[in-house]
């Protein structure tokens, strides 16, 4: 695989920059895409490609996504698949399958990858038309912000992870709270980790500790409410462990202040 393509900055304000997975399976799409139209051989069968098209099967892709990752990184072949998916789903490209391969095109292609590589020269000549086009282009852009495709968080990331524990901590007190969308309780989560700089031993360990208090567990209910009061409930569990004081410490404590008296009173001659 040779040359370069272009990446335009505001794939940055799409949703896959904040997750590794589909980040890395849509590089791995602009790279595979065809930058020229040619004919491949798939098994017996010769295949016309056109520019920002590629073949691919399910088995192939995975092979090629978990390439150089950590075991416990790797994904399984239905879940790259699936995942390959959502980006069609999200007009980002599509698959056209046959029982043998799927071909994948991604969309837009030639317009970001013809467009943001002409000279200088080229688009002087012809900038009436590309200041219209970018401008409206724009236009668009600034519209489809608002309308974002949400973050699809896997089941075997971090956040996902987190958000079902937190709903089994629940349950311990309440079999009969309702399941919540666990997408949105990942896309906290992970504001918690990426915007407020939260770990995920604190969150889990507040998780846990809101479910064993009696007034918390039925207040905090959600990531958004632990998010929200999240220093606060930070305090609350430092002062709670300044108070806890066990009974043989609190035996020893007046005899460690006496030996403390003493000891200094020797220092000083007394």
């Amino acid at each position: 695989m040779q040359g370069f393509i272009s990446i335009h900055r505001k794939l940055m304000d799409n949703p896959i920059w904040c997750d590794p997975y589909y980040l890395k399976l849509w590089m791995y799409c602009l790279f595979k895409a065809s930058h020229k139209e040619h004919e491949q051989l798939v098994g017996n069968q010769i295949v016309k490609l056109k520019r920002g098209q590629y073949v691919t099967g399910r088995f192939a892709l995975a092979e090629e996504m978990n390439k150089g990752m950590k075991p416990k990184q790797k994904l399984n072949d239905k879940t790259w698949w699936r995942h390959l998916e959502c980006l069609e789903r999200w007009g980002m490209l599509t698959i056209k399958s046959t029982n043998k391969y799927s071909v994948v095109t991604v969309d837009k292609y030639e317009f970001y990858q013809d467009v943001f590589n002409k000279s200088d020269h080229e688009m002087t000549n012809s900038c009436p038309t590309n200041v219209q086009q970018m401008s409206t282009n724009n236009n668009v852009n600034n519209v489809n912000k608002e309308k974002r495709h949400k973050q699809v968080y896997d089941e075997s990331s971090s956040f996902y992870h987190l958000a079902e524990f937190f709903y089994q901590q629940i349950l311990t007190n309440n079999t009969e709270y309702k399941k919540p969308n666990l997408q949105t309780w990942s896309d906290d989560i992970r504001k918690m980790v990426e915007i407020d700089g939260r770990t995920e031993e604190q969150i889990k360990y507040l998780i846990k500790w809101v479910q064993q208090d009696e007034f918390e567990m039925v207040n905090v209910l959600s990531p958004a409410k632990l998010r929200k009061r999240f220093d606060q409930l930070v305090l609350k569990v430092k002062r709670e462990k300044e108070k806890k004081v066990s009974p043989l410490e609190a035996k020893r404590e007046p005899k460690r202040n006496n030996d403390h008296i003493e000891k200094m009173k020797r220092l000083h001659g007394g």
